[in-house]
């Protein structure tokens, strides 16, 4: 469309500069002409003054008519219109003395077939007739108004000139339409693909499919929106299967117990001459399966608040070593039943504002994991000290280590490096998780390091201010 206009108006604009020389060069002429011929009209004999009329005519290019007052016609160098009026409305301006000078353009059939256009056929352009130019000037002889003189000279090749460029740009202008249409293709094409594989992706991934990815070369915007769909895509896999498999695990550590009270209970009914010893035997194993589901249920909520972002962390200026000193001795019984000993290396009291019952549970955890993988006879090392403005905790053991490929998995909910699950050393699989989302809560950190072996150290770094 923008093409289309500045072709129409340069068009339009070198008409109007052609058109603009060729009147003043005609209206010249004629003028020139009409106040030389005045003098000798009326004056001269008719040979005398039509031969120099026909003289005159040869030098300018053109052909010239005397007309009356009357608007007939008494000479013409062509011998055509001799004695005729002209129905000419530039002519008869000037008879009326409206005007000293006025000119026109007329289309004339003359014999002769012009170049044809490809907009003929939208235009009405004749071929067969040529475009004149008609001057005419008022003849004065004597101070009198004798007449007008008329010259009339074709206009054609200017005319040609312009239908030849409009042709040229009409051609010009279907090339850049072409090239235009092509272009905007391939760039619609270009812009239009990425977004349809990202539609494709989309439509995919709310279908459930979240291991689809798109492909989408390049750096531009579509590149990066195409790499971060992928990688929200990744993410919402992992979260989908992190939740397939909490749900699996819950279930299973749910189940589990759930299923020991049943044939527990289950002997109890069936059984009614059971001895009192066996009874309750049986019973305190029913009370300790409903502590394991009241643990795992426990851990559970605990974990649900946090994702939750419902768990509010209770801040007030506590002495973390005091918390470690709480937490050890809560646990010193436990250590002394299996031979075990715990030492407390305290460099700093590391006061901070934090919230004491939630470190006082990572304080817990860590230590009582310990204890659990460390055989009967081992050492268990609590140590805190300060660097710069962090709490370092540090719990090492001497048990039996954490493989190599399951060190980047300890803080998983439900995952053990215990295959087997043993009641014994399992617990709910859910404590060190517990602890790397309370140690986030508070700005810190937790660590593992292990060797098989040889034991394990886990380190808490925390913020003091």
């Amino acid at each position: 469309m923008s093409f289309y206009l500045v072709t129409a108006s340069t068009i339009r604009l070198v008409g109007d500069s052609l058109f603009e020389d060729t009147v003043r060069s005609g209206m010249t002429d004629v003028s020139e002409l009409s106040a030389m011929l005045g003098e000798q009209y009326g004056r001269e004999s008719a040979d005398v003054f039509y031969q120099r009329l026909i003289q005159a005519a040869r030098s300018g290019g053109g052909r010239l008519l005397v007309v009356d007052m009357d608007g007939k016609v008494q000479f013409d160098t062509f011998d055509e219109q001799c004695g005729t009026r002209l129905a000419l409305s530039e002519v008869h301006t000037l008879l009326r003395g409206e005007r000293e000078s006025d000119y026109g353009f007329h289309q004339v059939e003359d014999g002769t077939q012009q170049a044809p256009s490809v907009l003929d056929p939208l235009t009405g352009r004749d071929v067969n007739q040529t475009w004149v130019g008609c001057f005419a000037s008022a003849l004065i002889s004597g101070g009198e108004r004798e007449g007008a003189l008329v010259m009339i000279a074709s206009v054609q090749d200017t005319v040609d000139s312009l239908t030849s460029m409009r042709d040229q740009m009409l051609g010009i202008f279907g090339i850049a339409l072409a090239v235009v249409l092509v272009m905007a293709g391939l760039i619609s094409r270009i812009v239009t693909k990425p977004v349809a594989e990202l539609s494709a992706g989309i439509e995919r991934m709310s279908e459930g499919d979240y291991r689809h990815r798109v492909h989408v070369p390049g750096k531009g915007e579509m590149a990066q929106l195409a790499a971060a769909f992928n990688q929200m895509s990744q993410q919402v896999h992992h979260l989908d299967e992190a939740r397939n498999q909490f749900v699996s695990n819950a279930s299973h550590e749910l189940k589990t117990p759930l299923a020991t009270i049943k044939i527990l209970v289950e002997s109890m009914i069936y059984q009614d001459d059971m001895p009192g010893e066996l009874r309750q035997e049986f019973l305190t194993d029913i009370n300790k399966e409903i502590d394991r589901l009241s643990s795992v249920v426990g851990d559970l909520l605990t974990l649900v608040h946090i994702d939750s972002h419902k768990l509010r962390l209770r801040r007030e200026m506590m002495v973390f070593a005091d918390t470690v000193r709480e937490s050890v001795g809560r646990l010193q019984p436990l250590a002394k039943k299996r031979g075990q000993e715990i030492v407390v290396e305290i460099s700093d009291p590391c006061e901070m504002f934090a919230d004491s019952g939630k470190l006082a549970q990572v304080c817990y955890n860590i230590i009582e994991n310990g204890i659990k993988y460390t055989p009967d006879g081992g050492k268990i090392t609590v140590t805190l000290y300060r660097m710069g403005r962090d709490a370092v905790l540090e719990i090492s053991d001497t048990g039996v280590g954490i493989p190599e490929e399951d060190v980047a998995h300890v803080f998983d909910r439900f995952y053990r490096v215990d295959k087997a699950r043993s009641r014994d050393t399992g617990g709910t699989g859910l404590g060190l998780s517990i602890v790397q989302q309370i140690v986030r809560l508070h700005a810190g950190s937790v660590t593992v390091q292990s060797e098989q072996g040889k034991g394990t150290t886990f380190t808490v770094q925390l913020p003091v201010k």
